[in-house]
Order: structure tokens, then sequence, then C-alpha cells
């Protein structure tokens, strides 16, 4: 496992294609965002996704979230409709995943067989362009259904396991993981505040 710690305002080019290219061979990787730490792997990789579901001890058939590089790149993932991208752009970048209809390139194995995706895009420069070249999961970094920490050293304890390469930024103020709207309805639905 190897750590690259850096600021989350002023990081190297190198480190960001450096996590890129572990993502893109495999790799499963623990990264900041905006609101707590992820861990990321290339969403077209199943026996990536695999792994993350698996250092997480998560059920296989709840879904995990996806990051892309920005707004625009929503509709690689997800069907969006013009109301939806209007509430989406007042939002994001930010604290927010929304959950919309997937596209089919989206994988099964990462929705749980969902139907719908949640998308992320984060207000976090390093947490973006990880995810530039393609999209990656986003789920926060820690054991399902425990509690959620915001020091890399203290994260990696509790999983037990190593992951390929981490970005640490130091401890992040935020212990909420995103908030959760369901734009797939009618109305917006708040999941998790």
């Amino acid at each position: 496992m190897k750590v690259l710690k850096t600021s989350i305002d002023d990081f190297e080019e190198d480190m960001i294609h450096e996590a890129i290219e572990v993502l893109a061979s495999g790799g499963v990787i623990l990264y900041p965002t905006d609101t707590v730490y992820g861990l990321g792997a290339n969403i077209f990789d199943n026996k990536a996704v695999r792994r993350v579901f698996d250092i997480k001890n998560r059920s296989y058939l709840k879904p995990l979230s996806v990051l892309v590089g920005d707004v625009d790149a929503i509709d690689l993932v997800a069907k969006v409709s013009l109301s939806q991208k209007e509430t989406i752009k007042s939002h994001l970048p930010g604290p927010y995943t929304f959950i919309l209809n997937r596209r089919k390139i989206v994988p099964r194995s990462v929705t749980g067989g969902l139907s719908n995706v949640g998308v992320r895009v984060p207000d976090c420069e390093i947490a973006c362009r990880l995810a530039s070249i393609f999209p990656i999961t986003t789920t926060s970094a820690n054991l399902s259904d425990d509690e959620v920490l915001s020091n890399p050293k203290e994260i990696l304890e509790q999983l037990g396991c190593d992951v390929d390469l981490v970005i640490d930024v130091g401890k992040l103020d935020s212990k909420k993981p995103s908030s959760i709207i369901d734009l797939t309805g009618f109305n917006p639905k708040i999941i998790r505040k």
C-alpha cells in the first residue's frame, strides 16, 4: 500500500496521474471528498468493485454511488431530464448524492441490480480529478453500519485491510457523508440528510 500525503487544496498533478493508473489497473484507493474519505474503484472493473464491497463488509445488494468528474459527465451514467438537471446544477458540486435512472453503461454490480444510480460531484478537486477519465465508486470508507472516521490512519485500522493507494490530506472536518436526494419520482425525496 502506498500513501501519498498532500494538501486538499494544493496537490501535485503527478499524484492524480498515479492514482488514476492504480484505478485503471484494478486497484482500490482511499481518497478525500468534501464530506468524508471514500473508497474508489473503476466502476467498469467488476473485480475492483467487488473488492470495495468486501473491504466495507457490505452486501452486494446494497448499491454503491458513482462519482463523476463534473456535472456534465452525469449524462454519461444517468438519464437526466431538464428539471432534474436544474436541481442538480443548483446543488453540485457539493455534498449531495442524487438518485437517478441509470444508463445501461453502469454495471449492475455497482447498483446492486437496481435500475437507479446514485451520482456525486463533490466540491473537492482531488476527487473530481480522479474521475476525469472514467467514473469511480464513491462510498464512505468505513465498515458497513460502523462509525465513519475522518483520519486515514484510523480508517485503515477500522477496515483492517490494505487498499492499493491512499491519498492522505489529513483529518477531514466532516464525519457526515453526503445527503442523498432521490430525483426519480415526481418530487425530489430526501433519503438521507
